[in-house]
């Protein structure tokens, strides 16, 4: 998922955060290490109060205590809120320009977090210092740290400690689950309370739904859209947990032939976007993509098999890896699987 994807996300500025130095420096020896240490597991609170977890970087995360000023990733504090962990502070998409949450704050109270950062590259370290942070959570989908600006990374790692779950690469949506789930338990979240217990009897439902309905209407082409002003953006199912998760079960999807850098995707001008054809179109749901009103005014977009026969479904591009969030995403699209007629 390369930043530079969709333009809204990239390029908004920089917070300032020179006079977040001092507090920088005050607050550096707070954090705990993150060197990685070859057999550790994922330790939770110890008796001595001591608090670990392996990260999916390969770091070994630590803290004299469990952590409880927890700042993460919009989507991944809307994941950690549905197992009961909340987040004190957010960065990425949370609020719309109309004031309303964004589709990646999922479930939270976004009136009760501190916004470090809406859009991408936006991230106020004088604000995330003054929130005291024991622990940073984000994604990983290459081995960065997701959201997490390059230019003010070394001065927002060094105030506390950062773990990061995989959503990209080999991992599928299954296995970010797993870790998700790994990472809330040993923060303090019951795993068997009922709420947790159904989401995940849910998903494993939902995933046989997606199965079923595979194999009900095989043939069925999926391709994965994401509109911007100038540029179609067509995704390979092979470098994003969820699209890789879906593949493994049944669904067949159109793969781009010339992938761009980092290997996401193929762009395609607006006057080449039928260059695929598909029966479905799976399309971007993300705030500053363009949804299917305003496509409307592509003329190529109107042409398209699929959108001719309304069999376009909401891709949610950046999931909330809660088993609540995710069972609907599968329940959704075995729905449109189901639903979908042969039309390329």
């Amino acid at each position: 998922m390369p930043k530079s994807r969709i333009s809204p996300f990239s390029r908004r500025g920089f917070i300032a955060a020179g006079g977040a130095l001092g507090l920088v420096a005050a607050l550096a020896a707070c954090g705990g290490t993150d060197k990685a240490k070859d057999g550790a597991g994922d330790k939770g609170s110890a008796a001595s109060g001591a608090w670990s977890f392996k990260d999916d970087l390969g770091k070994d995360v630590s803290t004299k205590s469990k952590p409880k000023n927890i700042v993460a990733f919009t989507g991944t504090a809307a994941a950690l809120y549905d197992y009961g962990v909340p987040a004190k502070g957010v960065f990425g998409p949370t609020k719309t320009a109309d004031g309303k949450p964004d589709v990646q704050a999922g479930s939270m109270d976004i009136s009760k977090v501190e916004i470090l950062g809406n859009v991408y590259d936006e991230f106020n370290v004088e604000k995330y210092a003054a929130l005291q942070p024991d622990l940073l959570v984000t994604n990983t989908w290459d081995g960065s740290y997701w959201y997490v600006p390059e230019a003010s990374k070394d001065k927002i790692l060094k105030l506390a400690p950062a773990a990061a779950i995989g959503v990209g690469g080999d991992v599928t949506m299954d296995k970010s689950l797993e870790r998700t789930a790994e990472l809330a338990k040993s923060l303090g979240a019951d795993m068997n309370a009922k709420n947790t217990v159904d989401a995940k009897a849910r998903f494993e439902a939902a995933a046989a739904k997606v199965r079923e309905a595979t194999k009900a209407n095989p043939g069925i082409k999926v391709l994965v859209g994401s509109g911007s002003a100038d540029l179609f953006y067509v995704s390979t199912p092979d470098t994003s947990a969820d699209l890789k998760y879906f593949k493994s079960l049944g669904v067949e999807f159109v793969t781009p032939e010339k992938l761009g850098e980092g290997g996401f995707f193929e762009s395609l001008s607006w006057e080449n976007a039928g260059k695929y054809k598909a029966d479905l179109v799976l399309l971007d749901n993300r705030t500053g993509t363009l949804q299917p009103e305003e496509l409307k005014a592509k003329a190529t977009w109107a042409e398209l098999p699929a959108v001719k026969a309304g069999q376009i479904t909401p891709r949610v591009t950046e999931p909330i890896y809660s088993y609540a969030k995710c069972a609907q995403i599968l329940e959704d699209l075995a729905k449109a699987i189901q639903n979908a007629k042969k039309v390329s």
